[in-house]
Formats: C-alpha cells, sequence, structure tokens
C-alpha cells in the first residue's frame, strides 16, 4: 500500500453499526454490530452497508469488528465465537472490495476493553488481545485502522501489534472534550509518537465536529495527513453513572444512553468537513449516526 495514501483527500466510510440498527438489526446484549455477524441471515446487511458507502463515494471501508473484540464478546457469554465473528467480518468486506478493487479495506482494532474509558490493564494483557483480533484480520485487509483509542498505552500496544503484523496502520485517537483523551493525556502528548512512527496518518475518530475544531491547530503540527471520523452522538464523555447506564440500557440501542444530534444533517456535515478540508484535514469520514448520504455529501470536497 502507498504510504502517501492519506496524502491527498480520501473518503473513509460512516457509522456501521448505527446504521444496522436503522436498517432492522435488532440489538442483543452488548454485541451491537456483532449480532450482523452472528446471523447468517443478516450478513447481507453488512455487505450491503459496505457497497451502500462505497457508492457514495467512500475510498476505505472498515471491517465491522468494533464489538467483536474479545472482552465484548465475553461479557456477552460468546467468547467461543471471536475467531469465527473477525473471520465474517474480514470475508464481508474482502467481498465488497472484490467488487470494487480501488477501495481499501481497513481492520478496525477498536479499544480492546471499554469504548470511551481509560484501558487500566497491563500493557501485556492489552497487546495479546489486540494482536488475537489483528492476527485473524490481516489476511483480509490492506491496513489496520486503531479505532477509537483512549490512551497512549493503548495506542503504543496497537502500533506494536500492527507492525508485528507487517501492517500499515491509521490511528483514530478518541476525544471526549476538550483536548484530552479519556486516559486525560493531551493530544499534543500522543502526535510526537505518531510522528516518528511508520504511520499512514492520524484522524480523530468517533468525535464531535465542535471537539474536533478545538484540536486543529494540534493536528497541524503533525507532520501526517489527518482527519476525522465525525459522530452524530449528542456527547460522548463519560459521566458518573455512564456505566451503569449502559447497563440499564443493555441490549437496547446506544442512543439510550448517548443521544441523537438532529444538527448534523448532510449539509451541515459537508460544512463542517469543508471547514476541516480548508484547514489541512485530507481523511473526511463519518462515526455513529452517519451514513452513506453523509459520505456522499462529502463528495465534492475530493476535487
Amino acid at each position: 500500500m502507498d504510504s502517501n495514501f492519506f496524502s491527498t483527500t480520501r473518503l473513509l466510510d460512516g457509522g456501521m453499526g448505527q446504521e444496522l440498527l436503522a436498517r432492522g438489526m435488532q440489538p442483543k446484549g452488548t454485541l451491537w454490530s456483532a449480532v450482523a455477524l452472528q446471523d447468517p441471515d443478516l450478513h447481507h446487511l453488512v455487505y450491503q452497508t459496505h457497497l451502500d458507502f462505497i457508492a457514495a463515494g467512500s475510498d476505505v471501508i472498515v471491517t465491522n469488528t468494533f464489538t467483536t473484540r474479545r472482552l465484548r464478546l465475553r461479557e456477552n457469554h460468546v467468547e467461543d465465537q471471536f475467531v469465527q465473528l473477525n473471520t465474517i467480518a474480514g470475508e464481508i468486506a474482502s467481498k465488497a472490495k472484490r467488487m470494487h478493487p480501488q477501495v481499501m479495506v481497513a481492520g478496525g482494532l477498536p479499544p480492546q476493553y471499554a469504548t470511551y474509558a481509560a484501558d487500566p490493564r497491563p500493557e501485556e494483557e492489552i497487546t495479546a488481545n489486540f494482536y488475537d483480533q489483528a492476527s485473524v484480520l490481516t489476511p483480509f485487509v490492506d491496513f489496520f485502522y486503531l479505532d477509537v483509542l483512549n490512551s497512549l498505552k493503548s495506542i503504543q500496544c496497537a502500533i506494536n501489534v500492527s507492525r508485528r503484523l507487517d501492517k500499515p496502520f491509521l490511528v483514530g485517537v478518541h476525544i471526549s472534550q476538550g483536548c484530552h483523551l479519556p486516559s486525560g493525556e493531551s493530544l499534543s502528548e500522543v502526535l510526537p509518537l505518531l510522528n516518528s512512527a511508520d504511520c499512514l496518518g492520524v484522524i480523530l475518530s468517533c468525535v464531535s465536529p465542535e471537539n474536533f475544531s478545538h484540536n486543529v491547530t494540534a493536528l497541524q503540527s503533525s507532520t501526517l495527513p489527518f482527519g476525522f471520523k465525525l459522530n452524530g452522538f449528542i456527547t460522548t464523555k463519560v459521566e458518573a453513572g455512564y456505566e451503569q447506564s449502559m447497563k440499564v440500557h443493555r441490549g437496547q440501542n446506544p442512543l439510550k444512553v448517548l443521544g441523537k444530534r438532529e444538527d448534523l444533517s448532510p449539509p451541515i456535515f459537508y460544512n463542517w468537513a469543508k471547514q476541516f478540508h480548508e484547514q489541512g484535514a485530507t481523511i473526511l469520514g463519518g462515526c455513529c449516526e452517519t451514513g452513506p448520504e453523509h459520505i456522499h455529501a462529502l463528495a465534492p470536497l475530493k476535487g
């Protein structure tokens, strides 16, 4: 893969999990998008969603592996399906690529613990979790996308695994509010690590447009291509009682906890993206609550 792939404007895809719910997938436990991999009758939903993002203009699709991480499957008593579900996700993305060979497949490596909270476990355990998932995905993908990572420790572990498997990587840093990761570390502390790594680029992942705007200056200071996957949740800040709320709403749409913005229509999404593109962002995409129509709105920015 060309190491300068993201030096020109590229469109990522949008949010797979919430899109699957919108298309009729019923949530189960905290499995979220993994439900569509468990049920063979729903595999077509994942495949068609990939194709719809490609038709909308996505240059990159991400494997449907956000909730096929080992601990999430263990929490739902289906850890024995770990290899199977990650393999199915890779196969479906590869099938979409065969229809559109110009598209890159990113192997999504999510936080291996909670989504919006730093992982308190030892580096060895985190690294092992990343390696388990990445080693299943690597035959199917062009590069790894380190998705919504929330601490310097997790980012370093995922980078080490990517190098071990000899795959390039795009780093997706999550910032809930202000300029800090859930771990409390600042973006400015993370960027030097990436600048010295063999990295395709850095994006802020599953963030609001407002939070991205707070961090543009820091991203501009990097030598790497940069960009975003913007979400349509009202908030992703971990408040007191957040984990308990997720348990209360277990088996329901995450919108029950995080809320849905009504002010991020495709035209508004485009306006935000255009502003950030003019500030130097070349990696443009969406996350939760952004569908193919949002990605299609960005197509004019590719020039």
